[in-house]
């Protein structure tokens, strides 16, 4: 009898252990593998201007917003270490190589739109300004598309594609594009010259 309950309780100690190692398993693997959804609201009202869903096991942040002219797709692919924004009023894609100095880590973003989502009161003032030259686009090819990713090429193939560098805010931003994810970070798209 002595021998029955002490194989018993090896036997349930080893459940126990088996059903730890599972929960802690699957607590690893919902957080490598999540997807986090958030609404993307203009900081002066509610309006829903887009959505942004965080893919946390590919190392991607995909962002539609929907604001009439000012439409756009953006794709921040951290894995490959590149921005593709897709501005439909342009019928375009942009390409910027992510620079930590002035793009905040995959976490840092998903912080910053948890925060935004529950409390509705931030508002990151930073813009990253850029620029591109017109009359300088290019159309991607194979070696192009494994350089930047599979979800940049399937933002951005049979678009003119344009390289992006960083610059100041120009005098005159009339003529600048916004993209990127609004009230976090915003991505001011201008012409070079304008």
């Amino acid at each position: 009898m002595v021998t029955s309950i002490l194989t018993n309780s090896r036997e349930d100690e080893r459940k126990l252990a088996v059903a730890a190692v599972l929960i802690l398993l699957g607590v690893f693997w919902t957080q490598a593998s999540a997807l986090d959804t958030f609404l993307l609201q203009e900081p002066e009202n509610n309006y829903v201007t887009g959505t942004m869903t965080i893919h946390n096991g590919d190392k991607v942040v995909d962002v539609h917003v929907r604001s009439g002219v000012y439409s756009s797709d953006t794709i921040f692919d951290y894995s490959h270490g590149y921005i593709a924004t897709r501005l439909f009023s342009r019928k375009a894609c942009f390409i910027l190589k992510i620079n930590k100095n002035y793009i905040p880590e995959l976490q840092e973003i998903g912080r910053q739109a948890f925060e935004r989502q529950t409390m509705k009161k931030i508002y990151s003032p930073n813009n990253v300004w850029v620029q591109f030259e017109s009359g300088h686009s290019w159309f991607g090819n194979l070696k192009e598309w494994l350089i930047y990713g599979r979800p940049i090429e399937q933002l951005c193939a049979g678009l003119p594609l344009y390289r992006l560098a960083k610059t100041q805010p120009p005098l005159n931003a009339r003529g600048c594009a916004s993209a990127g994810i609004p009230s976090i970070l915003p991505i001011k798209i201008c012409e070079k010259g304008n």
